[in-house]
Order: C-alpha cells, then sequence, then structure tokens
C-alpha cells in the first residue's frame, strides 16, 4: 500500500531526524511507528479488560425475567422487608 501523508514542520522535522539517526527509510519509520503504536494499543484494551475482571464487577445473579422494568418495584420491596417499612 502506498501513503501520502501531509506533516507539520515539527513532525517532518522528527521524521528526517529518526531516519539520519537510526539509518531508516521513511517506510521503515512509519511501520515501526505503526507497529509500536498498535502493541500499545492491544496492551492498554488487555489491561482493562483484566483490571475489570480484577474488580469482581463481573458476575451473575437470579432475578425477574423483566428486572430491567420492574427493579424499582423489587427494590422497594426488598428494601421495605429488610427495614419493615410499610
Amino acid at each position: 500500500m502506498r501513503i501520502n501523508a501531509r506533516l507539520d514542520q515539527t513532525h517532518a522535522q522528527m521524521l528526517e531526524s529518526l531516519k539520519h539517526s537510526e539509518h531508516l527509510t521513511t517506510t521503515e519509520v512509519l511501520k515501526n511507528a505503526l507497529d509500536l503504536y498498535y502493541e500499545q494499543r492491544k496492551l492498554k484494551h488487555k489491561t482493562n479488560i483484566q483490571r475489570l475482571l480484577d474488580s469482581d464487577f463481573i458476575g451473575c445473579g437470579e432475578g425477574s425475567e423483566d428486572l430491567s422494568e420492574s427493579y424499582k418495584h423489587d427494590l422497594t420491596e426488598s428494601l421495605q422487608d429488610k427495614y419493615d417499612f410499610d
């Protein structure tokens, strides 16, 4: 795939600096940058999933099939039973 990109002066200087200091072509610099960015994104995604799994936030429970519609009523009844409210 061919890529045609416009860079501002700062990024163009960064690219040229990397090319000269690392003895790389523009293609190699872009490939390395994409590899690094892709790996960072994968790691971040894994980290977020692992944090969620470690938090014990994910679980299961039992309830009525229409819980999304009746949760207020069910919660009110549960609290009334727990605290002897009428």
